[in-house]
């Protein structure tokens, strides 16, 4: 893994004519080709109703309809989740900040291994340290507030993940915010996708009546039997509380594809492009190639298993993979090369020997991740989303 390491290195700034890893996986679904999956439903611009994202692509020099199965935010996701868990087993370390707290006896812990805006989210805005201090006046908070595209030292120490998959410090205010483009880039996509449908509904053990019934005050909500319900109160069917027969009606059913398909890249530019202020050039180097390892465990503990789930209804069984560096190229095409890190294993052995050698180089690593609490009124607000609030309308599949 060395020899590896040392190509990494070199790659991750530009002094090789490697310019990226690229992985090309295809799948296909748990119960065989043709059988349906389940992209996410999203709210479609044309018709205001329920959908998936499908558009065109080049695939084999003709344009063929694709439908998205998973997008570039959600595949980032699943990397984060995969090395959080590899964290909490033991098996590496990649600092990172964790918010803790309580609310209504359940346990709150949130990490920007999770967090939507990751390091520079609201959740760690909005906290303080032990001693009481808010977020940004900490060491970390005040070297991660003042760091910019010259000089992301900060995040390479304290939350080096948000280097791999990009991050956008949009919630303060200042006239130059720090955004740091995803050296990390994955999606997945089902090829010539086919409508299918299904009937959903709701049967009734007891076979209640699904009446128009009056919500109280309290939250709750009591039956009119069969009277009016009195001017300026608030109704609704039983139904929609949970109550009662909801007859079958056609809905989205997924969809059926000739073949699913996942690209996922790093991209040595970006790795080249990161600038970590007054240090050595090997701790440079040493810090992209870091940068770059972490994007590869990332991936490797999301993606080298031999199915993957991306929701209900969309278990997937990996046909073929190719893990290849992206060269130079050659005769008017790109070169490749297979990169001998294709297991989660191999990404493990690979991402120690770049802290070894980062660290040999002078990067200081906490050993623990640093921890906060919400402030009071992030802490009232968490209170209140454990609070139940009455019945509410029951959501569709």
């Amino acid at each position: 893994m060395e020899q590896v390491y040392e190509r990494l290195l070199a790659a991750a700034s530009l002094r090789s004519g490697d310019g990226a890893v690229r992985v090309v996986a295809e799948y296909e679904p748990v119960g065989g080709v043709g059988t349906p999956v389940f992209p996410p439903t999203v709210k479609l611009e044309a018709t205001n109703a329920a959908g998936y994202l499908r558009e065109k692509r080049w695939l084999e020099g003709e344009p063929t309809e694709v439908v998205l199965l998973d997008q570039r935010q959600s595949q980032a996701n699943r990397c984060e989740t995969a090395l959080l868990q590899a964290v909490e087993r033991g098996e590496v370390f990649v600092p990172h900040l964790v918010l803790v707290t309580d609310a209504e006896g359940v346990a709150v812990r949130v990490s920007s291994l999770e967090a939507p805006h990751r390091s520079r989210d609201a959740y760690f805005r909005d906290a303080v340290d032990a001693e009481g201090r808010a977020f940004d006046e900490t060491e970390p908070g005040a070297a991660l507030r003042v760091a910019g595209v010259r000089d992301v030292g900060a995040y390479l120490r304290w939350v080096p993940s948000d280097l791999v998959f990009g991050v956008w410090d949009s919630h303060r205010k200042r006239r130059v915010q720090v955004k740091v483009p995803r050296a990390y880039s994955s999606e997945m996509v089902g090829v010539a996708p086919l409508a299918s449908v299904r009937g959903a509904g709701r049967v009734d053990p007891l076979n209640l009546t699904g009446e128009t019934v009056q919500l109280t005050d309290d939250g709750g909500w009591k039956s009119l039997d069969g009277e009016k319900p009195p001017k300026g109160t608030k109704t609704a069917k039983s139904s929609a509380l949970g109550h009662g027969m909801i007859p079958p009606s056609e809905g989205i059913g997924g969809v059926t594809v000739r073949s699913i398909q996942r690209s996922a890249t790093v991209s040595m530019a970006q790795l080249a492009s990161l600038r970590f202020g007054k240090v050595s050039p090997e701790l440079e180097a040493a810090g992209r190639a870091l940068v770059g390892a972490l994007a590869l465990l990332g991936d490797r503990l999301a993606f080298s298993a031999p199915v993957v789930r991306l929701r209900s209804g969309c278990d997937l069984v990996l046909a073929e993979e190719r893990v290849e560096w992206v060269m130079r190229g050659r005769d008017g095409a790109v070169v490749t090369e297979p990169l001998e890190v294709t297991s989660a294993a191999d990404a493990v052995e690979l991402f120690r020997v770049a802290v070894r050698r980062a660290e040999a180089a002078g990067l200081e690593w906490p050993s623990e991740p640093f921890v906060v609490r919400p402030n009071e009124q992030l802490q009232k607000a968490i209170e209140k989303s454990f609070v139940l609030a009455g019945a509410g309308e029951v959501e569709g599949e």
